[in-house]
């Protein structure tokens, strides 16, 4: 019985799955983007995400928390420089998870975990889809030039009658 098991133990034992976990955070952290299967994706939703939040404020004691973790230099000052600009404002969920299918040998399923604030191209259909609305063109029309738009509707009201 698993009861009161409350996170993925991988099949690994605890030093193996700290291991695998503070490299996996190491490279979401340095390329951005990530390629792994679903359930180390969760598990390392779970274990960055703290450590992300860590990044928001710039102390000596966060600094060498976050490094007792991931032991990785490069890593720390990239997270509490460039990635802590970024995430400042977000109140939490720093990562996003990506499902891609399943692994041609094992079946396993697949999917790509991405620090949000990096995709550039969600981040531009974001962009674009709010900035594409029929009042938005109509008005800005009226707005632009407010003669022709006056002498339109005129010629509209008598073919209506």
């Amino acid at each position: 019985m698993r009861h009161n098991k409350k996170f993925n133990h991988l099949g690994r034992k605890k030093a193996h799955r700290d291991a695998l976990l503070a490299n996996m955070t190491i490279s979401l952290i340095l390329h951005k983007r990530i390629h792994t299967t679903l359930a180390k994706a969760k598990a390392l939703r779970i274990y960055a995400e703290p450590l992300i939040n860590r990044a928001k404020e710039d102390s000596t004691s966060n600094r060498r928390l976050v490094f007792s973790y991931l032991q990785n230099k490069e890593a720390v000052k990239v997270l509490f420089q460039e990635i802590a600009e970024k995430i400042a404002g977000r109140p939490g969920g720093y990562t996003r998870i990506l499902k891609t299918g399943n692994r041609l040998g094992d079946n396993a399923k697949t999917c790509f975990i991405e620090l949000v604030d990096y995709n550039e191209g969600m981040l531009k259909e974001a962009k674009e889809a709010k900035a594409k609305t029929r009042r938005s063109r109509r008005k800005s029309n009226a707005a632009e030039n407010p003669v022709e738009a006056a002498a339109a509707a005129e010629t509209e009201l008598p073919a209506a009658e």
